[in-house]
């Protein structure tokens, strides 16, 4: 019989945690995993003032309740000002995450987004799930984030190469049902944020792979240990 694990994705921004992993968090959630969110990036800035922030906030809360997500965390920290900030402190504030949390299985961003605030948080959560670290980590993998990874540019070094795919097919409705939460950042068709390009992306990658809708990753390290 599986074991059920604890899940850890790490997101930049409300919503960034559904557009790359939502289907795969209510696939975890259905198999009994307990999952949890950290958003990093949920202070206002140049994009939205504080009131705007606060909605964007209650549709991540409305969001992970979509999922049967047991915990959602926000750093407080400024939205597109992460790079203005010391590494350390972003660092410190998801090894703390991970300290309390302990799981066993990590989300985060894809290190060649064209977002730079991405950028940012792939490096503080490698840093801070390295394994001496945090010994409890047993798979670390990457996302793709539907308007960011994939206007990155035609570089070889910051393409998405994904090597895991999971299938969501009996999981993608309640992504999109998720997703429909963010208000402020759904967009229309043919945006890469509508829920017509997001069915549409899944069903792109599961026929990669031969299923109806898949999410893909790219899989940083995975440790096999005995129980």
């Amino acid at each position: 019989m599986r074991r059920s694990k604890r899940v850890l994705v790490v997101a930049t921004h409300p919503d960034d945690e559904i557009l790359g992993v939502g289907g795969t968090l209510a696939r975890h959630v259905a198999e009994g995993d307990t999952c949890a969110i950290a958003i990093v990036a949920d202070a206002a800035s140049v994009r939205y003032d504080e009131k705007t922030m606060e909605i964007v906030r209650g549709g991540a809360r409305e969001a992970a309740g979509h999922l049967g997500v047991s915990e959602l965390r926000f750093a407080g920290l400024p939205d597109q000002r992460l790079d203005t900030l010391p590494i350390v402190e972003i660092t410190g504030w998801v090894e703390k995450v991970l300290r309390d949390l302990e799981p066993e299985i990590v989300y985060t961003h894809h290190r060649g987004d064209v977002n730079r605030d991405h950028r940012v948080v792939y490096e503080a959560t490698l840093t801070a799930a390295r394994p001496y670290a945090a010994p409890f980590v047993e798979r670390l993998l990457c996302f793709e984030t539907p308007s960011s990874t994939e206007w990155s540019g035609p570089h070889l070094e910051a393409g998405f190469l994904p090597n895991v795919f999971v299938d969501i097919g009996p999981h993608l409705e309640r992504k999109l049902d998720a997703m429909a939460a963010y208000a402020t950042e759904l967009r229309d068709a043919p945006h890469p944020r509508s829920l017509e390009a997001l069915r549409a992306r899944a069903g792109y990658w599961g026929s990669l792979v031969g299923l109806a809708a898949a999410e893909p990753f790219s899989l940083v390290r995975e440790v096999d240990r005995r129980d």
